[in-house]
């Protein structure tokens, strides 16, 4: 456990030789960075075990050994071809003790629907923009190099971010192909970040990058088993990231702990956002932070009688530290407030996303959403696959000057019935956090019928723009499920804190068996 005192007098450029401290290290350096997390590679990197060129390597040769040979995940679509020259200059700064933050090196996946000035195309999966490649990052996507991180490769995803058409498939892309779960390879990895959620659970990356709009980041994370986090809206820029809608779309750290997300998560931050949370999130992993009252979310337990277990012993850890402990039988968000989401979703589709392919410079020829329908149309299953456009097609009949008045009213609409179910906990109740289910486990993939979700919690927080994070927290047979902690805007150190000990309480971490058939 660290000191807050001695926390606090620290440096950010001085978080790498605090945290490698806390760390467990061999006496013998790794062979192989099989299945390591951050913590792990920033000690052994401080004592020059390990290079950033040696993590890099490994994780390029995993991607081909089992992303289109081996279990053939598909989780990765496009490889940097510079990763290993990035990785070896990083190491050349270290070895100057130039260490730029605690991702110095560290080596990252990013969604392919984010911008990137190199050979990696952005191209949201789809056919339309194959080999479209952009002529700056995203603001993000600087932010990461800024900090030192090495850009390893694009993953692939839910094409245009799973807001194509009805029906669609999760992890499909007509570019990327189908993207398959590690733990069950017959079954969903969940959209639309899948590939990022994908990359990280089979050890193909140490940290990923993945995007929401309404559970884009944690579905994947909790079907793949792994951690993710929806950050407070506005904390990360959206800029150069292909957009459904900015009212709700967030970038976030996918990783298989904890202390992993948040370290990229630091990095993510705008720099306004970093300035409102104060110190490094990073600080906050080791400290369970002090709370008052937790509401845990019963309503999914008869569905999956998995959970049941899960959230008698959060109980018991919660009660036996004097936090009381508010159990909600049932948790039914208005389905109003669905049908208002849509409204904004697809108006803003229109508006944001045409503005993304003239801005980036896409051809003329599919850089609308007319052209775009056309083009799909045209080109029929090689561009389609086994669902349709209709979300593209409604977006296209858009009138944005005639439409905008209905279209302001369903965005009040639905934040006010997110923020209010939401507040009638956080604020009214005064509790420091909602815990609830994050998902049902995963599905056969049916491409003829599309997906198939039982439930999932991420409505309200990605309308309202509270943050989130899941984390693993049981097993269906050999199929993940993971818990999700929610609070108010701007609580991620108190959130990061909260789900860092429950991953500790609940110890549910698994890495993949890559089972071919369903036992």
């Amino acid at each position: 456990m660290l000191l807050p005192r001695l926390m606090l007098a620290v440096s950010f450029p001085a978080i790498v030789t605090l945290f490698t401290l806390t760390a467990c290290s061999s006496e013998e350096p790794l062979d192989q960075p099989e299945w390591m997390d951050a913590r792990t590679a920033l000690t052994e990197m401080e004592n020059g075990e390990l290079s950033s060129e040696a993590l890099v390597t490994y994780y390029l040769n995993k991607i081909a050994q089992d992303n289109q040979q081996g279990h053939g995940l598909a989780a990765i679509i496009d490889i940097n071809q510079d990763a290993l020259a990035q990785a070896r200059m990083m190491d050349a700064e270290r070895a100057a003790d130039n260490v730029r933050s605690a991702l110095h090196g560290m080596p990252v996946v990013l969604k392919a629907n984010i911008a990137t000035a190199d050979d990696m195309p952005t191209t949201a999966g789809a056919l339309a923009l194959q080999g479209h490649l952009t002529q700056r990052d995203a603001e993000v996507v600087a932010q990461l190099r800024a900090a030192g991180a090495v850009i390893l490769a694009k993953a692939n995803l839910s094409e245009w971010a799973n807001f194509r058409g009805e029906n669609s498939i999760s992890g499909w892309s007509a570019l990327g192909g189908q993207t398959l779960n590690p733990h069950l390879l017959t079954h969903t990895p969940c959209g639309s970040s899948a590939g990022s959620a994908v990359a990280v659970a089979a050890d193909m990356t140490l940290l990923a990058v993945g995007t929401e709009t309404d559970g884009s980041i944690m579905c994947p994370s909790a079907i793949n088993g792994i951690v993710g986090i929806k950050p407070t809206r506005g904390s990360v820029s959206g800029e150069g990231i292909i957009p459904i809608a900015s009212a709700q779309d967030i970038a976030g750290p996918m990783a298989r702990n904890v202390f992993d997300a948040a370290l990229l998560l630091d990095a993510m931050l705008t720099p306004a956002a970093r300035s409102r949370l104060g110190r490094p999130l990073l600080y906050a992993v080791d400290q369970m932070p002090e709370l008052e009252k937790v509401i845990l979310v019963r309503a999914f337990d008869e569905r999956e009688p998995a959970y049941t277990p899960v959230f008698e012993q959060l109980t018991e850890m919660f009660e036996s530290r004097g936090v009381e402990v508010v159990q909600l039988d049932t948790w039914q968000p208005p389905q109003e407030m669905g049908v208002a989401e849509f409204e904004v979703l697809i108006y803003e589709f229109r508006r944001d996303l045409e503005s993304w392919l003239q801005d980036f410079g896409v051809n003329e020829d599919v850089n609308s959403f007319a052209e775009l329908v056309a083009f799909n149309s045209a080109r029929g299953e090689e561009a389609l696959g086994a669902f349709g456009q209709e979300y593209l097609e409604q977006a296209a009949a858009i009138d944005p000057d005639a439409d905008r008045a209905s279209y302001e009213q369903a965005l009040a609409s639905s934040r006010e019935l997110a923020e209010a179910l939401l507040n009638e906990y956080l604020q009214a109740q005064g509790a420091d956090a909602i815990i609830m289910p994050s998902y049902s486990k995963a599905w056969s993939i049916d491409p003829d019928s599309g997906d198939d979700f039982g439930f999932g919690t991420s409505g309200p927080a990605a309308i309202s723009g509270y943050p989130s994070i899941t984390v693993p927290a049981a097993f269906n047979g050999v199929l993940p499920l993971g818990v999700s902690v929610v609070g108010l805007p701007w609580s991620e150190a108190t959130l990061l804190g909260l789900a860092a000990e429950i991953e500790r309480e609940l110890d549910a971490y698994q890495a993949p068996q890559f089972i071919s058939t369903a036992p």
